[in-house]
This record gives C-alpha cells, sequence and structure tokens, in this order.
C-alpha cells in the first residue's frame, strides 16, 4: 500500500461531495469509500442559522493530527475531513469525512473514529441564533460517552 493521503479543508466555502468522494477512489489498493456528510438541521425552536467559528492555524492542525492518528490504527489509503465555518443556514453542508481502505470495515470503523472527535473535540465554536434567541451549543454527553470506544487516542 502507498503512503496515505490526508486532505483537511477548513473554509467558509461549500463542497463538492461528488468530487471530494471520487478522489479518494483514485488508488488501484481502494476497495471500499465510506463518506459522511453533516449538515445544519433546523431545531425545534426555528432555527435562523448556526455560527461556526474557528482559531485557523490550531484547527487545521488538530483535524490533521486526529486524521493521522485515523491512519496509525487502520490500514487507510486516504482520509479527507473538510469542516466549514461562519454563517449556515438549515440545509447547508457543514462538514465531510470521508475514508479510504481495501476493505470496508477499516474505511467504516475509521470514519466513525473521525466523526466522533470532531463531535466532542475538534476546535469549533457553535452559535445557534433561533428566532427566541441566540446560544452558544454545549458538549453533549452522548457525543462525549461515544468517544469512550476508542480509548485514548
Amino acid at each position: 500500500m502507498s503512503t496515505p493521503s490526508i486532505r483537511v479543508v477548513v473554509s467558509e466555502d461549500d463542497f463538492d461531495l461528488g468530487t471530494e468522494a471520487t478522489a479518494l477512489e483514485a488508488g488501484p489498493d481502494t476497495g471500499a469509500v465510506v463518506t459522511f456528510t453533516g449538515r445544519v438541521r433546523d431545531v425545534a425552536d426555528g432555527l435562523r442559522h448556526m455560527q461556526i467559528e474557528h482559531y485557523p492555524g490550531m484547527t487545521d492542525a488538530a483535524l490533521t493530527d486526529i486524521a493521522q492518528q485515523a491512519i496509525a490504527r487502520w490500514p487507510l489509503s486516504g482520509v479527507t475531513v473538510i469542516h466549514r465555518y461562519g454563517k449556515l443556514r438549515p440545509g447547508d453542508r457543514i462538514m465531510m469525512v470521508a475514508t479510504a481502505s481495501r476493505h470496508r470495515d477499516a474505511a467504516f470503523e475509521s470514519a466513525a473514529f473521525l466523526m466522533d472527535y470532531l463531535k466532542s473535540r475538534a476546535p469549533f465554536w457553535k452559535k445557534e441564533v433561533t428566532d427566541q434567541g441566540e446560544g452558544w451549543v454545549a458538549s453533549c454527553d452522548r457525543d462525549e460517552a461515544a468517544l469512550d470506544r476508542w480509548g485514548k487516542p
């Protein structure tokens, strides 16, 4: 297997899911590509938009580090992590994780690992602006507990 590729993008711009997934299919060693795309969903009290903030440099480094950890744990040929910031409305794509491997188990497990990390540890701050006001999104016990299955990175 050749050296795995890592692509980390933190951007205000939208992305094309098909283009990103196809890029990971390019290698002859790739038998499976798993993608997960997160979207901004409306909440019960009328979400107008979500404001996502981050620290440039720090966020890129943290996402690259977790991608490298996934490559160290599973036999992957590639990892893509994309996360948007700025003002996002319900229905907008917010993030994408894609992993490629010879076999589906490694692709599925590594994608789940990356998602669990992004939900609870990635350095992004999210504020929901609704019809009733605005507030920062707190971490969720369920998301924190999901990390337990992976042990300490």
